[in-house]
C-alpha cells in the first residue's frame, strides 16, 4: 500500500525541485505500485511541427516513475534515475499528456517500472518508457528486509 498520498507527493515534488515552479505536473492518483501523473499542456512543451517534445515526454516519464517509487517508500529525495529508455509511438496531440507508471519490481536497492503515456482523450499511447531507480541503502521499502 502507498505510504504517501497524491497530494503529499505533489507537495514533496514542488518543495524539493524549485525549478519546477511552473507546476506543469499534477499527481492525479497513486495506488499499490501505480501512479498517474498529468503533464499540463502548454506551448513551451511543443517542438517544431506543433507536437509535444521528446524532452517533455522524457521528463514526464521520469517524474511519474519517481512518484510511483516514492509513493511506496516515502519521501526519499535521493532516490535517483539510473536508466530511462523511451519509445515514441505516435505524434502526441496538443493536449495534456497522462502518464500511467507501474512498478514491475521494488527491491532493496533498485526499483524497475514502466510508464505508458497518452494524449488526453486518446486511447492509443504516444510513448512508452522503462525506468530504473536507485534507492539509497538507508531507505529500504516497507516489507523488504
Amino acid at each position: 500500500m502507498p505510504v504517501m498520498t497524491a497530494e503529499e507527493l505533489e507537495a514533496f515534488l514542488y518543495s524539493h525541485f524549485p525549478d519546477m515552479e511552473d507546476r506543469a505536473f499534477r499527481v492525479e492518483k497513486v495506488d499499490d505500485g501505480l501512479a498517474q501523473v498529468r503533464l499540463l499542456y502548454h506551448e513551451r512543451h511543443l517542438r517544431p511541427g506543433g507536437t509535444i517534445s521528446g524532452p517533455a515526454l522524457m521528463t514526464l516519464a521520469d517524474t511519474s516513475m519517481y512518484i510511483a517509487v516514492l509513493a511506496m517508500i516515502g519521501p526519499v529525495a535521493l532516490a535517483v534515475t539510473t536508466n530511462l529508455n523511451i519509445n515514441f509511438l505516435r505524434k502526441p496531440a496538443q493536449a495534456d499528456v497522462i502518464a500511467e507508471a507501474r512498478l514491475l519490481k521494488l527491491g532493496k536497492r533498485l526499483a524497475v517500472g514502466e510508464v505508458t503515456m497518452y494524449s488526453e482523450g486518446e486511447n492509443d499511447p504516444v510513448a512508452h518508457a522503462t525506468v530504473t531507480y536507485s534507492i539509497p541503502p538507508d531507505h529500504t521499502p516497507r516489507g523488504l528486509g
